[in-house]
């Protein structure tokens, strides 16, 4: 009989909301394949406080600490993004795998630095892009891969959410040093990345942003137009003015229109599968929607992250396919402020958006006050 292998420990830095809402639950929810033994923030007391509602054994105020003492397998990242990289880089360096949530990093430049500390083998790091892992989604990869549905054609790929004045309140939100751009950086990324992984590489992207009611650095509004290798063409908007707030995304193919209609998470039900014309009488089984229905969220992806760990591959939504996200991200403010399309081999080390989002040279960052530490 073989013997069962033993949990991966796991490390959560940052004790801030998120960390409660989704890491630790999803840690929680991998069936013994998984446990929490070290909760890390700045906040020595708030780590503490929330290691024990969690009971989780151990508090430190350090990612070198939890390093040197709790040896854990893997470590999340729960900061916020200009806090990011100092973590990722010191776990990678002692031979620990992270993941970490989004943005993956402030710039294409700070993820490819990042990069470079996995090895060849891992440890690697990689990103909370969870809507890739619900069913729907992964039926319809399928459909996509196989040709299933035709050919891709148009696409809407809309992040429509509302943030008031007080959410920016928080030092860090709204500020191009501690969080790397707006609602498309910020909030949109994670439809962003479902449509990519779905439709694969982008070619070309024409944008505009603006900022119309908050008072922020960044934008709260983009709107962009993005072509697909495949010949698709998408409209991406970005949005923290919408008060009736929806996730929408919609992909026409030659055989059939795909729909997702949700907010911050879907399973089955938000999808709408319909058959083109001529294809009259098709039920959304004969087009490829699942038969079982696993909603998207961390504990999808933290499945599919700890199976990779064990196999010793690199897990998805890192490397190349984690950065495919941010780099569509920084050709939209490019082709915004310059008013002129930007491709993928635009996005080169002499360009100013491989440096910074906003094409500017990156101000120092206010990450020494513990507010910086967590969300």
């Amino acid at each position: 009989m073989t013997e069962k292998a033993s949990p991966v420990r796991v490390a959560v830095v940052g004790a801030g909301g998120i960390a409660e809402a989704a890491h630790l639950p999803a840690v929680r929810a991998q069936g013994g394949e998984a446990t929490t033994v070290a909760v890390v923030d700045v906040d020595l007391d708030r780590a503490r406080a929330v290691a024990a509602r969690w009971d989780v054994p151990h508090a430190y105020g350090s990612v070198p600490e939890v390093l040197a003492e709790a040896r854990p397998d893997l470590l999340i990242v729960c900061t916020p993004p200009s806090a990011h990289q100092e973590a990722i880089v010191t776990a990678l360096d002692a031979g620990v795998s992270v993941w970490c949530e989004k943005p993956p990093a402030l710039s294409l430049a700070e993820y490819d630095e990042t990069s470079a500390h996995e090895g060849p083998a891992g440890p690697y790091v990689s990103y909370v892009f969870q809507h890739r892992f619900g069913s729907g989604a992964r039926a319809l990869r399928e459909q996509v891969t196989t040709g299933g549905l035709g050919r891709p054609l148009v696409g809407i790929c809309h992040t429509l959410w509302y943030r008031d004045a007080a959410y920016y309140d928080v030092e860090w939100r709204g500020r191009w040093a501690t969080e790397g751009g707006g609602p498309s950086m910020g909030h949109g990324i994670h439809q962003m990345d479902l449509m990519l992984s779905l439709l694969g590489e982008w070619t070309e992207v024409r944008a505009h942003t603006a900022t119309l009611d908050r008072a922020i650095e960044t934008e709260d509004v983009s709107m962009a137009t993005v072509r697909f290798a495949n010949g698709a063409l998408v409209s991406v908007v970005n949005s923290v003015l919408s008060p009736r707030e929806v996730s929408y995304l919609r992909f026409d193919f030659s055989e059939a229109t795909v729909e997702l209609n949700h907010l911050y998470g879907y399973d089955n039900s938000h999808w709408t599968w319909t058959p083109a014309p001529h294809r009259h009488g098709a039920s959304p089984a004969d087009l490829g929607a699942p038969d079982n229905d696993e909603p998207s969220s961390h504990t999808a992806q933290l499945r599919a992250l700890l199976a990779s760990l064990r196999a010793c591959e690199r897990p998805a939504a890192s490397g190349t396919d984690g950065r495919r996200a941010l780099a569509l991200v920084a050709a939209l403010y490019q082709s915004a402020d310059t008013g002129q399309p930007v491709t993928p081999d635009d996005l080169t080390p002499d360009n100013p958006y491989y440096h910074s989002m906003s094409g500017k040279p990156a101000t120092t960052r206010s990450t020494g006050d513990k507010e910086a530490h967590h969300v």
